[in-house]
This record gives C-alpha cells, sequence and structure tokens, in this order.
C-alpha cells in the first residue's frame, strides 16, 4: 500500500479563503500530495475566492472571535450534502483539522465509511483561560468523533500538550510545514536596499500579535543618536491599525516607521527577502510559528521572536533569538545588537537558513503519508 495513489479529504471547518497559518497549511499539503499524484479534494466550510481543484463547500459561516483572532465557524451542514459527498468519493483518508465543529467535520466522519482512515492535526495553543475551559467543553461534545479517528498528530509541543489537557488525548508530533524553495528563492525588493537596516514585522494587527511593542522598542532606539540608520516595516491589516499609526505619530516615527497594510501571499517572500532582521513579538496563542520559518527561509533575516511556547518550540535551538514579548525595553536591547552588528545578523540568517529545511513540505508531507497508508492498513487488514 505504499506506493499506492489515495485518494484524500482535507477537513477544515473554517472558510479556505482566508490566508491565516490553517489554511496554508492544509493547501501546502493539500497541493504537495497532489503532486506526488494523490487525488486532494477540500471539505471546507464556506469558501468562495480560492482558485483550487476539487473544493466542497459543505456549509454557510459566521465570523466570530476566538483565541484571540477573528475567524469563522460553520452552521448546520446538511447530512445529505455530506453523504453525496463521502458516497461519491469513497475517500481512503480523512485528514481532519482539529479542534473541529461539531456540525460539520464532526458530521463528516461520523458519516465516514469503515474503510476510511480518519486522521487528525490538533492546530492550536490557548491564548486564555476561556479559550482553555471552552476547549474542555468541545471535546466533551466531540468525544463521539474522537472515538473514530485513527491517530491525532499535533504541529508542536505546545498544541500537543494542549490537546492533552482540554481533549485528554495523548498526540504524536509532527511539525507544521511550508514550501521552503517558494520563500528561499525570493528576491529583495528593490526600495528596500541600500545602508538602512530593515527590520520587518509581518503578520495581522491585533494586539496579540505584539506590533505595539515593536513600535515602543522602534521608539526607545530611535531616541538613541549612535543607533545606525534603521526601518521599520509593518506589512498587515487589522483592528489594531489605527492605535499603532497614532502612536506613529506621537512619537514623531513617520521618517522611521512605515506601514505598509496587506501583503498579498505572492508578495511575501519578496518582503521577507527585503529584511535584515524579522521581528515576530506574539504575546502568546500560537501553536507553532510558520511565520518564524518563512522568514527564515530567505536566509537573509535574522529572525527575533516573542517567547510564547509556540514559537519557543521553534526556536528551541537558539533561546538566545527569543525575548519577553511583554517587555519593550528588553525587545529594545535584543534588537539593538542586531542592528549594530551585521556579524550577528549574519549568523543568525545563515543558522535559519538551514534550520528551515527540516520543515520542507518533502520531508513532512513524506511523514504525513506514512502515517495515512499505516492508518489504512490497519483499518483494512491488508
Amino acid at each position: 500500500m505504499a506506493n499506492k495513489h489515495l485518494k484524500i479529504g482535507l477537513v477544515l471547518d473554517t472558510s479556505l479563503d482566508p490566508t491565516d497559518g490553517v489554511q496554508q497549511y492544509v493547501i501546502a499539503v493539500g497541493e504537495w500530495l497532489r503532486s506526488q499524484g494523490h487525488e486532494v479534494h477540500y471539505l471546507v466550510g464556506q469558501t468562495e475566492h480560492r482558485d483550487l481543484p476539487n473544493i466542497h463547500s459543505l456549509s454557510r459561516n459566521i465570523s466570530v472571535q476566538f483565541n484571540g483572532n477573528r475567524t469563522t465557524i460553520p452552521l448546520f451542514a446538511s447530512h445529505k450534502k455530506i453523504r453525496q459527498v463521502l458516497q461519491k468519493h469513497k475517500f481512503d483518508v480523512l485528514h481532519v483539522q482539529t479542534p473541529h465543529h461539531p456540525l460539520l467535520a464532526q458530521r463528516l466522519i461520523l458519516a465516514a465509511d469503515p474503510n476510511t482512515a480518519v486522521i487528525g492535526t490538533f492546530h492550536i495553543a490557548a491564548y486564555s483561560g476561556m479559550v482553555t475551559a471552552g476547549n474542555r467543553v468541545l471535546g466533551w461534545w466531540l468525544r463521539p468523533s474522537l472515538k473514530r479517528f485513527d491517530q491525532i498528530v499535533s504541529v508542536s509541543d505546545a498544541a500537543a500538550d494542549f490537546a492533552r489537557r482540554t481533549f485528554g488525548i495523548d498526540t504524536e508530533v509532527v511539525p507544521n510545514t511550508f514550501d521552503y524553495k517558494r520563500f528561499h528563492a525570493a528576491k529583495p525588493l528593490s526600495k528596500y536596499q541600500g545602508k538602512t537596516v530593515n527590520i520587518l514585522f509581518l503578520n495581522r494587527l491585533v494586539p496579540r500579535k505584539g506590533c505595539q511593542l515593536l513600535l515602543e522598542a522602534a521608539a526607545q532606539l530611535a531616541a538613541d543618536p549612535s543607533m545606525p540608520a534603521f526601518r521599520v516595516i509593518i506589512c498587515g491589516k487589522g483592528p489594531a491599525a489605527p492605535k499603532l499609526q497614532k502612536f506613529i505619530k506621537r512619537h514623531r516615527l513617520e521618517d522611521t516607521v512605515e506601514m505598509v497594510g496587506f501583503v498579498s501571499e505572492a508578495d511575501k517572500p519578496r518582503y521577507y527577502a527585503s529584511a535584515n532582521v524579522a521581528v515576530f513579538p506574539s504575546s502568546g496563542g500560537e501553536s507553532f510559528g510558520i511565520v518564524l520559518l518563512e522568514a527564515m527561509a530567505s536566509g537573509r533575516a535574522a529572525v527575533l521572536a516573542g517567547d510564547n511556547p509556540g514559537y519557543h518550540s521553534v526556536m528551541v535551538p537558539r533561546p538566545e533569538l527569543l525575548f519577553d514579548p511583554t517587555d519593550s525595553q528588553e525587545l529594545a536591547h535584543l534588537l539593538g545588537k542586531y542592528i549594530r552588528s551585521s556579524k550577528l545578523r549574519r549568523l543568525a540568517a545563515d543558522w535559519g537558513e538551514e534550520y528551515a529545511q527540516d520543515f520542507d513540505l518533502p520531508i513532512v508531507g513524506k511523514q504525513l503519508v506514512k502515517i495515512y497508508t499505516e492508518a489504512l492498513r490497519k483499518r483494512r487488514q491488508t
């Protein structure tokens, strides 16, 4: 069975339209599996703007606030539509992104053919006690479908710990993944070339992602007349943008900070390639930290990260690149060292360029296929 091409349904309760981490994981894994000859279908919530083959939008979705983010959850998915998809395609594997929802993914799982292997990937770590409590309740609600999984993996130790504490399940860690070559091959943007040190923030502009902390550190550094010339490039959009703009104006940082706004997936690699230092000051709620690896893959940026459990799991080999995501003075001190020293930047960038290769799609994808085939072998006893 190891060489057999499989029919795989990737299950995601929310919309596939956003460019958030779980959506990127699903698409990256799905398209890599397709490149290996497997037939891939996306069984998702309300999705309208993704130009991908075999998308099955199985429910309407509503927008909610969850774990410090804005996301969507499915409304009632009809049994008829679910049955039609499952009967027509007869999947070998359903690969479910979890925590999943009772009104969509759980219905798919419970309606799956007994010969279909069900694999889960657990993606989240808690941002608050309320999220932890809510996830415990969700775990109780999902008990019928949790019994049907052949195996559940987590994207990091932080996610595995959260799965254990809230769902009561033990999971193997199979790390998050990305297309290393796409980021490694990117060319810098010409407008950011020169002697000025480019400090990049690329993420959603919501409080927990920490852009405010970076601006506070930048204000401290800008007040030091001995500091070499640097530029802070803020990429992203979100509800915190007006507050950040007011801070920039109040602290007279208009010549130091550039707010770019939303950056498309196509342009994102070039922004990473233009950075000398990439800073990710998230205070929590991160299960992994794929953005850290994307920035590392350019081979040009030293990557500094807030010391939350998800980012810590990525940065374990180089803890000196972590900082307290509640302390702007600590970030200013660390960032100042890397602004002043091209040697430090080069050493960190060289390390990251090599380290990020361990998370490339062919490496992690092969681990997933091995899990699929072993689960199928056990389920079908072949």
